[in-house]
């Protein structure tokens, strides 16, 4: 069994411009951030989606709208489902703080002062515990937390989605980069995938290809 999972990441909001940290939390998109969900929908106007997905949260929805409005191909009546699994991983304590000052505390222990510091050095894996680890709350994720959540999601997928079949599901930055990166080692750490950007995978059982990622080229044949 075989389909495909087009990975959008959700426009730019208010806490990305201002550089805090957002995971769980959320907040609105930006004027660019809409014309973000706009130019993600132009890019799939013409692919055809036999199921949609969006995170828990209203950026991702608001995305999933966007693009949605946009496109020629897909039913009008299909409505997208919240399938909270593909959230973005949680900042605990660290959730809506300055991103600079965020991250030279979680970095600090570990000779790093820079999120770009942090990913460069060690995995993504380490980057996630290490969050958990600086949390005084013990309330961020952890690498294994993260993962469970997102394996139900796919599990989800696999166990709903019939062979041949296209899927949306709009996302977050390191949720999209994790599920990436994963699959294909070859992928860099840093940058983030834009917002907006398209991340293609092909799920055959439990054999994942990254067939693309990061897209934002409007040339480019999704």
């Amino acid at each position: 069994m075989s389909f495909s999972v087009y990975l959008v990441r959700h426009g730019q909001t208010y806490l990305n411009l201002y550089n805090r940290m957002q995971g769980w939390c959320d907040s609105p998109l930006t004027d660019k951030g809409k014309n973000d969900a706009r130019l993600a929908g132009k890019r799939l106007a013409n692919k055809h989606f036999d199921y949609v997905f969006h995170s828990d949260t209203m950026r991702t929805k608001r995305t999933c709208e966007a693009i949605l409005a946009a496109n020629n191909a897909t039913p009008a009546d299909l409505k997208p489902k919240e399938l909270r699994n593909f959230r973005e991983q949680s900042f605990g304590y660290f959730e809506g703080a300055d991103g600079n000052q965020a991250w030279r505390v979680i970095g600090a222990k570990h000779n790093c002062h820079s999120f770009k510091e942090v990913v460069d050095n060690y995995s993504l894996v380490e980057t996630r515990d290490f969050i958990h680890e600086a949390d005084p709350f013990g309330d961020a994720e952890s690498d294994a937390e993260f993962w469970s959540r997102v394996k139900i999601g796919f599990d989800y997928l696999r166990e709903k989605i019939p062979d041949g079949k296209d899927v949306l599901v709009v996302s977050h930055a390191m949720t999209i980069r994790s599920i990436a990166k994963l699959f294909d080692d070859t992928l860099p750490n840093f940058p983030d995938p834009a917002n907006g950007s398209v991340t293609k995978l092909t799920v055959d059982g439990h054999n994942f290809t990254v067939d693309y990622y990061n897209k934002t080229d409007e040339a480019f044949d999704y």
